[in-house]
């Protein structure tokens, strides 16, 4: 990382309290340095063959794998999230790398283009690595979204400058130290720890291209001040996210999919499920089974794998969540299961919690609560769920649970960046050579593939013409050249199109 003179900052766990280390913050000033030095190490690294940053990142694949105990360790020492969602972090990377360094060549190959005169034209498009890219992570997922962003933007032949959120990051730390053991140079990626205002405003103010992950507000934010400079960006931000269980779903599936889609990561996730709507039909079924199995959880803390709901990440966080469902609550909500503060377990953990008859009045019903809380609605026919669905001013991830055909026609109706049908989340997010994400206020441009690497890039035409100039001859009158123009055109309509 690069070496701060702002001061240190203390990191501690939060499921016990205890200071994970200290790390030097950086100024303004520090940032730009980290940006002329990433720059620096960027202008050969663009001239490096694919084929060789592409053993890199095979190479890191297989060092994450092998040191993925160390990369748990930190990602639930800094988090407090289970052991499991913190796999889901290993391998998302690993799925990532392997997916880039096999796709990228295909992806940054330069392509022929149709030419303005057959025969006489040739033209091709070409993709250049913007320079350095400035990305800006959230708490939630500090070992993927950092990582996961980078490799297509090394590979792509970018230098890095990662402000990761400055409650996580070692997590961070420990994969880049990875990256440079497989061969990344080291000045490349550069790391630079403090609070988004004024660090993440330098981010921007430097970066050829930013990308952001985080809440709609301060995306808002990034994107005036990316748009004030001119350069690119990508965002993705917050959701309120839909699952709907029609009444010829698999039940036992259903259940499991809700459960995993709306507790993953304690609810901490962009891309979970906080509103429930279940056919009338099997909506006395659904529920029951639905609350049982989600009494059925396991809550801890431990550094195992025998919980399935791990802790909050703050005071902050615990506040924001408890506020929702002590607001609900108040104005006539009922909590089926769930709904507590455990600090008998851990300091921020809170209860899986499902709640019944949320109305509008309630903070709950519109606003992101980012917590392991899920509303529970009956709906009467498909057209009333698609609008359920889609009366949100997001639109980041749905689900459709029932008949594959039924389901999947009722998916092309929602209005989100990714639809899981008979699945939560994992299908689409996992699926690599799929771009994701939001619709609405849950995003600008896409991550995952081709769009994912390519949005890196600055794209180049290179046109070559042959024999003539596209002009009139010196020796033709435009009135002539315009006719004869003509011809060509009416020609040239009737000619099949080259793609």
């Amino acid at each position: 990382m690069f070496p701060g003179s702002a001061g240190h900052h203390e990191h501690f766990c939060p499921t016990d309290g205890t200071l994970i280390g200290r790390l030097p913050e950086s100024s303004p000033a520090d940032v730009e340095r980290a940006f002329a030095k990433a720059r620096v190490a960027a202008e050969l690294w663009t001239k490096t063959p694919l084929s060789h940053r592409r053993a890199i990142m095979m190479r890191f694949h297989d060092a994450v794998l092998n040191h993925q105990k160390d990369l748990l360790d930190a990602v639930q020492w800094e988090t407090g999230k289970s052991r499991s969602s913190a796999f889901d972090e290993v391998a998302d990377i690993c799925l990532t790398a392997r997916y880039y360094a096999n796709s990228a060549k295909s992806h940054l190959a330069t392509r022929k283009r149709q030419g303005a005169l057959p025969l006489l034209t040739t033209s091709e498009e070409r993709y250049v690595a913007k320079g350095v890219v400035g990305m800006i992570t959230p708490w939630n997922y500090p070992l993927t979204l950092p990582i996961s962003d980078a490799i297509p933007a090394l590979l792509a032949g970018n230098g890095v400058v990662l402000k990761p959120d400055h409650q996580t990051p070692f997590s961070a730390l420990c994969a880049l130290k990875l990256l440079v053991e497989a061969g990344l140079p080291r000045d490349l990626f550069q790391v630079v720890i403090g609070d988004g205002p004024t660090v993440g405003s330098a981010i921007i103010d430097n970066a050829d291209f930013v990308m952001f992950t985080g809440s709609t507000a301060t995306g808002k934010l990034v994107a005036g001040k990316a748009a004030a400079r001119l350069i690119g960006f990508s965002a993705e931000l917050g959701g309120k996210n839909p699952m709907i269980v029609l009444d010829d779903a698999p039940l036992g599936r259903a259940v499991q999919g809700a459960i995993n889609a709306s507790f993953s990561n304690a609810g901490q996730l962009c891309m979970s499920i906080e509103r429930l709507y279940v056919h009338e039909a099997i909506y006395d079924t659904f529920v029951p089974r639905f609350v049982d199995a989600v009494k059925g959880l396991s809550i801890g803390i431990g550094r195992d794998f025998s919980a399935k709901i791990g802790s909050l990440i703050s005071a902050e966080q615990l506040e924001k969540v408890s506020g929702h469902v002590k607001d609900a609550v108040s104005r006539g909500a009922s909590v089926l299961v769930g709904g507590k503060h455990r600090p008998d377990i851990g300091p921020y953990v809170f209860e899986p919690t499902v709640l019944e008859n949320v109305t509008e009045d309630m903070m709950l019903c519109r606003g992101e609560t980012f917590g392991p809380v899920v509303a529970i609605y009956r709906f009467h026919s498909d057209d009333e769920a698609v609008a359920l669905a889609n009366d949100t001013t997001y639109g980041l991830n749905a689900s459709v649970w029932g008949s594959p055909r039924r389901a999947r026609a009722l998916a092309r109706r929602i209005e989100a960046g990714s639809v899981n049908v008979n699945e939560g989340f994992t299908a689409s997010w996992a699926s690599t050579d799929a771009p994701m994400g939001g619709f609405k206020e849950s995003g600008v441009g896409r991550r995952h593939g081709r769009e994912g690497i390519i949005k890196y890039t600055n794209i180049q035409t290179v046109a070559s013409q042959r024999l003539m100039n596209i002009e009139a001859p010196g020796s033709m009158t435009g009135d002539a050249f315009a006719r004869t123009m003509t011809i060509g055109l009416r020609i040239l309509k009737r000619l099949p199109f080259r793609h």
